[in-house]
């Protein structure tokens, strides 16, 4: 009897899930522990992988949504191996090493290049064309439903002869239309939901960044041999944070019911931007971390993050967040509060600034930082001196590794 592939329980509260892409075709032979589809929660994105080899018959098609339990695929376990086919390793020695700088390379050898998805397929049909002129962007070079609705129909009308040296300008008009994804769709409806039920206030400062960046400057050799990881700002600023949160701990709570919830440790919430969307893993007692420790978990997010792989259970929890908009070059913002969280930190791009040092004009690296909390909870004065004890510690990042 074939083994039946059903929507596994993927989290606490979550109901429902969207197939958002089929990794394997209909028909295909697949090996077990193979990922075979992508679902998206209204949390996370993660692959579901195959229980055992045999042959795959997709029932359902991307882009339904699909309760819990309910059938994917059948896999035909009897059915034997094509012959010529190895199934890949699961060593991890015996993979090639991919070169970070490299673009990943699709094969033009494998079985679903070229070929649409179930929902392409559908799609290119309405439109009258064929794959023939539609790249695929898939795995193995596969054609997916966000290629097919966005490949254009080439007319094979004669162009029109200009006859005048005037510039042409195009007529055509056109307008996309694409679902918003279940991840995207519950990131819309909480950031409203944190505007409407919270009195968000935004304060800020600025950082002189100098001397964090000479203490890195100085040791980032020495450092990335010795834990072999890189060292970047976030972990200063995380550090700082923790220390700052243990001396005002109203920014490091939450209001529940008619009660305020305040914690003895800090589990730091990481704003990481995906192709899904932006999410916000949780390094857990961050206040018992040294540096490296900080480092090592932002890359691991980070990683995930890239592959698609942040779990739900990455993202529970948090009593703090810190976003930085300075990756992507943002001077100023204010950020919205994440979940039941009273307050988030922003980084901002480092800018060389004129500054007033000691009665005289000088050029510094200056980062301004914002910090978004709830005044139902959290006072003036609180976020204020907050805010103020993260800009001492940075500025004198003695006192951080020392802790006073």
């Amino acid at each position: 009897m074939p083994l039946e592939v059903k929507i596994p329980n993927v989290g606490e509260s979550v109901t429902e899930v969207t197939l958002a892409q089929w990794l394997v075709e209909d028909g295909e032979y697949v090996d077990m522990d193979q990922p075979i589809c992508e679902m998206e929660t209204d949390k996370a994105s993660q692959e579901l992988f195959a229980e055992a080899a045999g042959v795959i018959s997709l029932v359902a098609e991307e882009g339904d949504d699909m309760g819990i339990g309910a059938l994917l695929a059948t896999i035909d376990t009897d059915a034997k191996a094509p012959e010529g086919t190895a199934s890949p390793s699961k060593n991890v020695e015996d993979a090639a090493p991919v070169e970070s700088n490299q673009e990943p390379v699709i094969s033009t050898d494998s079985h679903a290049a070229g070929h649409p998805s179930p929902a392409a397929a559908k799609i290119l049909a309405e439109k009258g064309m064929s794959t023939d002129n539609v790249k695929g962007t898939g795995v193995g070079g596969r054609i997916t439903k966000e290629d097919a609705q966005n490949a254009k129909a080439t007319s094979s009308a004669p162009k029109p002869v200009e006859t005048s040296a005037e510039p042409v300008l195009s007529a055509e008009r056109a307008e996309t239309k694409t679902k918003m994804s279940r991840l995207r769709q519950t990131i819309a409806k909480r950031l409203v939901e944190v505007k409407n039920n919270t009195a968000m206030l935004t304060t800020f400062n600025e950082i002189d960044m100098g001397n964090v960046m000479d203490l890195r400057k100085r040791y980032k050799e020495m450092f990335k041999e010795k834990h072999e990881v890189g060292l970047g700002f976030m972990s200063f600023f995380t550090k700082a944070v923790t220390l700052a949160l243990a001396e005002f701990p109203s920014v490091n709570g939450k209001i529940e019911e008619n009660h305020i919830v305040t914690y003895n440790y800090a589990d730091i919430g990481i704003a990481v931007s995906t192709s899904k969307g932006l999410v916000v893993p949780v390094i857990r007692d961050a206040q018992n971390m040294n540096l490296a420790q900080i480092e090592k978990s932002v890359l691991n997010y980070a990683l995930k993050a890239r592959d698609n792989k942040i779990t739900i259970d990455d993202m529970q929890g948090g009593t703090f967040s810190i976003t930085n908009g300075g990756v992507f070059g943002s001077m100023m913002s204010t950020p919205i509060i994440n979940g039941d969280q009273s307050a988030i930190l922003g980084m901002h791009n480092i800018v060389q600034r004129p500054m007033a040092v000691n009665g005289e004009v000088k050029i510094r690296p200056i980062m301004y930082v914002a910090l978004s909390y709830d005044h139902r909870i959290v006072d003036g004065k609180e976020s204020v001196s907050f805010l103020k004890r993260v800009k001492e510690l940075i500025e004198d990042p003695a006192r951080l590794l020392l802790e006073v």
